[in-house]
């Protein structure tokens, strides 16, 4: 096949495959929940966010329809071909921190550049915080009304 074709009105046409014909734009929050599954896939990594963050997530998974945030912790900048992450991470106790951010920074680039075809220039981990294992879990206070 050759580079162009010819055009109704006989003059060259250049020839554009179809996978070119047209731009694909992807989210933020799609981004976002790729990295927070990714992250949450890793050994040692207990929660994401951030206190507050969890504190706001855990009322929100307990009003119906609220449904778990995959997004909470993670922040994702995304541009035509690449995208820079955000991830704010709560560890267990007893895992070497360093060795869990490096698995999450691979899990999490492997994941996003796999399913989106961005480039990832960069995974900046926040550790906030060490989940205890005498440590009860953050438990809204029950609703008063059912």
């Amino acid at each position: 096949m050759t580079d162009t074709a010819e055009g109704r009105e006989g003059g060259a046409k250049e020839f554009v495959a179809p996978a070119d014909r047209g731009r694909t734009t992807i989210a933020d929050g799609v981004v976002e929940k790729i990295a927070g599954m990714a992250a949450r896939d890793v050994v040692g990594v207990h929660a994401m966010g951030g206190g507050l963050a969890r504190t706001f997530g855990a009322v929100r998974d307990r009003v119906p329809g609220g449904g778990k945030s995959v997004t909470r912790g993670v922040k994702a900048e995304v541009g035509e071909v690449q995208t820079a992450l955000d991830l704010e991470i709560v560890v267990d106790y007893g895992v070497a921190i360093a060795d869990v951010a490096r698995a999450v920074r691979e899990n999490v680039i492997s994941a996003v550049e796999r399913m989106t075809g961005l480039e990832v220039v960069e995974v900046n981990i926040a550790v906030s915080d060490v989940k205890l294992p005498d440590e009860e879990e953050e438990e809204p206070a029950a609703p008063r009304i059912q």
